[in-house]
């Protein structure tokens, strides 16, 4: 029986590798993006995924989602989340403003934690105990610091 060579794909038409190798991204990323619905599913020839040129097109809005710190649950919202016709812009405005008060929230833990390690970096306890009794009395002269000084800023948050 004679089997017809799987069809070539034409110079616009390019290979999973081909793809990975441009995009400087593993085939398994591509793989994944494609099975997340984040990149248009390609078409098959001869059992391999051939692509367009456009899927550089989807690829780079995922970079561009990763770059701003979504994550691809969230990039999917972003491609798949909005009801058709929904403007970009609307779309990354929506998606930016919840964002954003992630990463202003991540900022001031980073802080805090800035603050704590800089104070570890001046300890000269002799044993941990001792660490954490400091710790514990510096916590209950902030909190008596925050609790009598004037109001006049608006409310202050404590965890």
């Amino acid at each position: 029986m004679f089997h017809m060579p799987p069809k070539m794909p034409d110079e616009k038409s390019l290979t999973i590798g081909a793809i990975a190798t441009r995009a400087g991204i593993r085939v398994s990323a591509i793989r994944y993006y494609e099975t997340r619905g984040l990149i248009p599913t390609a078409r098959r020839a001869g059992g391999r995924r051939i692509y367009d040129e456009s899927v550089f097109e989807s690829i780079a809005l995922v970079q561009l989602a990763q770059d701003a710190g979504f994550t691809l649950a969230e990039t999917r919202a972003l491609v798949a989340g909005f009801a058709p016709g929904t403007p970009a812009s609307a779309r990354w405005q929506a998606m930016a403003r919840r964002k954003l008060s992630e990463i202003i929230q991540r900022i001031a833990q980073a802080e805090r934690m800035k603050g704590v390690l800089e104070g570890l970096l001046r300890c000269r306890c002799e044993s941990l105990d001792q660490c954490v009794r400091h710790r514990a009395a510096a916590m209950r002269t902030a909190r008596a610091y925050l609790d009598e000084r004037p109001h006049d800023s608006g409310p202050t948050t404590r965890r």
